[in-house]
């Protein structure tokens, strides 16, 4: 068994064109039936505003196949921590035999979800945007700034959180890193009003979005809903968007803003909900003029966590980085 640290693992495998390539097509293999995903499981832990989570899917035809350990423990900033950890294992789809243990402590986890929010934004986004819209001031509302800015060539960023201190480090932070204005909202509402692209990255048990304050033109990646009492749009939100799109149906339907549009019958069906393999695979189309409302609704999957991990330990063997443990099981004799 190879054992990977956190500081090897980024020092590898970044979050760049080449992870979102790989990203995406982990989407396309989904859509076209060819990995085995089933449904997440999950612990909550309330009264620590705390959850973990375990993800997994096969991808046939590899050799092997991850599962995923992943925490958000949402006080961790008042201890100056981040609010994710978590690590991977990766198993041989022919023995079962563990091969590798990823402690990546939630950094491979950064990079596929941030990857997957680029994956949205070059399919729903306007190609020409001047402002995009952050709700949400933590770690991954900063991986998704930077995954939006690898496909999209925005000017400035309006940021929005509970937290004006942290919406102020943030802003202070990501216009040193990305050479763009970055400005803090005075309110959720002024920030949608006037952004081309919305990213939501909050843990938020109540809406933060309103129907009432889209325009054409607009697109929402939101990624915060991945259980069932969390939700950032309000579902009439979902309703007054011309394309709806789903990282899997199934699961948003579930766990993800879906479930609350179904739940509250504004959406009677999923009929018309688009998953986002079938645009990386070609199958649909994505926006198709300056004038659509796009939603993409993100609840992370397994297949994602699989394709990531698999790149990860491919980069890194062939450096021959990695502590190697035996881990042999001694053979029944007869």
């Amino acid at each position: 068994m190879l054992i990977f640290t956190e500081q090897e693992l980024k020092q590898y495998v970044q979050l760049n064109n080449e992870a979102i390539a790989i990203v995406e097509a982990g989407f396309t293999k989904l859509t076209d039936n060819e990995a085995v995903m089933p449904p997440i499981m999950r612990v909550d832990l309330h009264d620590q505003n705390g959850e973990v989570d375990v993800k997994t899917a096969y991808v046939k035809g590899e050799d092997m196949f991850a599962i995923k350990v992943s925490s958000g423990f949402f006080n961790n900033y008042k201890l100056g921590l981040s609010s994710g950890n978590g690590l991977m294992l990766l198993i041989s789809t022919q023995t079962g035999i563990p091969q590798a243990i990823l402690l990546d402590n939630g950094y491979l986890t950064e990079v596929r979800t941030a990857a997957a929010g680029a994956i949205a934004a070059n399919y729903l986004s306007r190609k020409n945007i001047e402002t995009a819209g952050v709700i949400g001031a933590g770690s991954q509302a900063r991986y998704q700034a930077r995954a939006l800015k690898l496909v999209r060539d925005f000017k400035r960023i309006l940021v929005y959180s509970r937290s004006e201190d942290r919406s102020r480090k943030y802003a202070v932070d990501m216009s040193a890193e990305l050479g763009v204005e970055v400005q803090v909202a005075e309110s959720a509402e002024e920030l949608v009003r006037n952004s081309d692209t919305v990213i939501t990255t909050t843990p938020a048990t109540e809406p933060v979005i309103k129907a009432e304050w889209l325009h054409p033109g607009l697109h929402i990646t939101a990624m915060g809903s991945d259980a069932e009492h969390k939700q950032e749009l309000e579902a009439e939100v979902l309703a007054r968007a011309d394309k709806l799109i789903c990282d899997t149906k199934a699961q948003c339907a579930r766990l993800g803003e879906l479930h609350h549009a179904l739940d509250k019958g504004i959406l009677t069906n999923e009929s018309h909900v688009i998953e986002l393999g079938q645009l990386t695979s070609g199958k649909l189309s994505g926006r198709v003029n300056d004038e659509e409302i796009t939603v993409c609704d993100l609840t992370g999957t397994g297949v994602q966590d699989t394709v990531i991990a698999l790149f990860a330990y491919s980069e890194l063997v062939k450096r021959e980085i990695g502590l190697k443990v035996e881990n042999k099981k001694l053979a029944l004799k007869n």
